[in-house]
């Protein structure tokens, strides 16, 4: 079974965090880190480990963390956290749940994503579009004091491998 350094899911998981300082002379460095862990369960309880490495089927937990390396506080922190190909996000799991959800890692709407559609007799359908296809979570953290951190986290689960590229 092939297995995926954390290196290579890192890489994937490129987060990044836009800020805007309060005053125009704040130097406001917010320092973004990444930590990712298998979730299992075992006798019942959540058990959590080292996601050093995933194989397809894991789900994995995802946390973001923002921090004010500055005195300063900052407004207007956002943590974005790109979902590749291959990984797909576990629908309710972003926590907060005030994350916003893209399809395409620019435009970002409130979860559940909806479309509306015509049926086959004309009407208007509202439908809820398959959290498989989302491309990235974002979190609105808002002002970050000096110094200050703050953590958000989702759930995704490593996708099968497909066929054609375990034959190539």
């Amino acid at each position: 079974m092939q297995r995926f350094p954390m290196l290579r899911l890192a890489a994937a998981f490129a987060v990044a965090a836009t800020f805007a300082p309060l005053t125009a002379h704040a130097d406001a460095p917010v320092r973004v880190s990444l930590s990712a862990r298998h979730v299992n369960v075992v006798n019942g309880k959540e058990v959590f480990t080292p996601a050093d490495k995933a194989r397809p089927g894991d789900l994995i937990e995802y946390q973001v963390t923002c921090r004010n390396g500055s005195s300063a506080a900052v407004r207007q922190v956002m943590a974005t956290l790109p979902l590749p190909a291959g990984v797909e996000y576990v629908g309710s799991s972003a926590a907060p749940p005030s994350a916003e959800a893209s399809l395409d890692g620019r435009t970002f709407e409130p979860m559940p994503i909806v479309r509306r559609t015509r049926g086959a007799d004309g009407r208007e359908v509202v439908r809820e579009v398959p959290v498989s296809q989302y491309r990235a979570l974002r979190w609105p953290i808002g002002p970050l004091g000096g110094g200050a951190a703050r953590t958000v986290s989702a759930r995704a689960r490593i996708a099968p491998l497909q066929a054609a590229a375990l034959e190539r």
